[in-house]
């Protein structure tokens, strides 16, 4: 083929599975933890309810492409945020998700925050198991000083053309968990490190493309600031960018979250030039799919040993019961006043985390709050002064709209007991008013009982104050066993009484 005829490439891809390898149904609402959220700065919805995604629909779809466009013509590649925050993920260790993923052939996967959840050392081993590479050029090895794992980048011909994709982590990997599980790594702006790579790859390559697990609004500065790049391909933010953004010369993608959508992102070149991409995404709706019956002897094989756990009845839920990100979250306060109500506290703090599958009306089975509940944390009780529980506030509302896109770390601070409003068109530090416990306004020098988890004693989304508490006890007991007891002895679970404690101004 002559250079100067038009040629296409498409590039698959996937982000932010947490562990999701299943199928799960949708709501027209708080499906997942980004979905129906009003507090996102995009709205994001289903639009019907019904049984979607699971990597056995997932590898159909990945198979009928590379049918479709030859497999010499595709690229398949993760962003990130993959093998764990899910039950069967912790029970080995991330390494289902591995399995699955070297069954349908990745050629490459970007380093989320979350995939350092089992610890550096079980990260390294999942890479090493792994039949494609795991890279991001800003997380840095603080021995070699070099990238984490090797080359951040590869370089690939497909259709006579030279592609190469450079991967990149969570700039604030340290602030989003156990900042002891990632020691020996340091963690930089993926932009700055971007424009160090870009130039060399330009040299190399026809097409530079960018892997990022930064979210989608650093992303749409690296666009506009780092010169060369093609395209972004998107992860962390959990958006679905449809139609795809252009910002100056650079194409910006992203595919959902939870295994849902199979991004396609199709190149179109002329003079070994990029020229325009097309987006397609592939919506993994079970009724009008097949499931590829090799990943799913493959799925059933990985489930099996564990299925007693997996499939263990919990409770009988009434309601479609979510997490939100940028909102109240129901889970959360369901889980915040179990908490209040065993520790007889005065305030309850859960960390605003953005993954999570809804509990939907019906059986809930201990896989499913494992979805919402994965990590190990440990119940811990403490005294905070009303005013530290302000300035924590205070932090929630920078953290929800900062000054600066690059500071911008988890979401809204999810509370029980504690009655607030945020405005977010006032300064930082003078955003929250109105602060009230048990019907009467905070005051800054009385001590107030809280009940959180051991993560938040770390600094987790710049939450320091929380760590400076007093009278700290460590209870030792996990907050997943906790929770699971708990519904197990209330039967049926509805949505919490007390929403709407906290009300935003935008």
């Amino acid at each position: 083929m002559p250079e100067n005829q038009q040629k296409s490439i498409s590039i698959l891809h996937t982000n932010d599975m947490h562990g999701t390898y299943m199928p799960f149904m949708t709501t027209r609402d708080n499906a997942t933890a980004q979905t129906g959220d009003a507090g996102r700065d995009t709205l994001i919805t289903f639009d019907k309810a019904a049984k979607i995604g699971g990597f056995a629909y997932l590898a159909s779809a990945v198979k009928k492409v590379r049918k479709e466009k030859g497999a010499e013509n595709v690229l398949l590649v993760d962003g990130g945020d993959t093998f764990s925050d899910d039950q069967l993920g912790n029970l080995t260790k991330g390494e289902a998700m591995i399995r699955f993923m070297n069954a349908v052939n990745y050629d490459l996967m970007a380093l989320g925050n979350h995939d350092f959840d089992y610890g550096l050392p079980r990260t390294l081993e999942l890479e090493q198991m792994a039949v494609f590479p795991m890279r991001a050029a800003n997380i840095m090895d603080e021995n070699t000083q070099q990238p984490i794992f090797g080359d951040p980048y590869i370089i690939t011909e497909k259709n006579g053309v030279k592609v190469a994709i450079l991967a990149l982590g969570y700039r604030n990997t340290p602030k989003t968990g156990n900042p002891d599980i990632v020691k020996g790594l340091s963690f930089k702006v993926g932009q700055e490190v971007a424009k160090i790579y870009v130039p060399e790859l330009r040299k190399k390559a026809d097409i530079v493309v960018v892997l990022s697990h930064e979210g989608a609004a650093v992303d749409y500065k690296m666009a506009r600031e780092v010169e060369g790049i093609d395209l972004i391909i998107g992860a962390h933010s959990h958006d679905i960018l449809e139609p795809r953004k252009k910002i100056g010369q650079t194409f910006v993608v992203q595919a959902m979250s939870d295994g849902a959508v199979l991004g396609e992102t199709e190149l179109i070149i002329r003079d070994q030039k990029l020229v325009d991409v097309k987006t397609h995404h592939h919506w993994l709706w079970n009724n009008q799919l097949q499931p590829d019956a090799e990943i799913q002897a493959l799925i059933d094989q990985q489930r099996t040993p564990h299925l007693q756990k997996l499939q263990e009845l919990v409770v009988e839920s009434k309601a479609i019961i979510g997490r939100q990100y940028k909102s109240e979250s129901p889970f959360d306060k369901l889980v915040g006043n179990l908490l209040l109500k065993e520790f007889k506290g005065d305030v309850a703090i859960m960390p605003g985390v953005g993954y999570g599958i809804s509990f939907k009306p019906g059986p809930v089975t201990s896989e499913e709050v494992y979805k919402l509940l994965p990590h190990p944390s440990k119940i811990v009780t403490l005294t905070m002064t009303g005013k530290q529980l302000k300035s924590t506030l205070e932090q929630a509302a920078k953290n929800l709209k900062p000054e600066n896109k690059l500071e911008a770390v988890g979401g809204l601070i999810q509370t029980a007991g504690i009655r607030y409003q945020i405005d977010l068109t006032k300064p930082i530090g003078e955003r929250v008013s109105n602060v009230q416990i048990k019907s009467q306004p905070v005051k800054d020098a009385q001590n107030y009982k809280v009940v959180t988890h051991n993560g938040l004693l770390t600094g987790l989304h710049n939450f320091n104050e929380i760590g400076k508490g007093q009278n700290i006890i460590k209870t030792g007991k996990p907050l997943t066993d906790f929770i699971i007891q708990k519904l197990k002895e209330m039967k049926t679970v509805a949505m919490p009484d007390n929403m709407g404690e906290v009300a935003i101004k935008r």
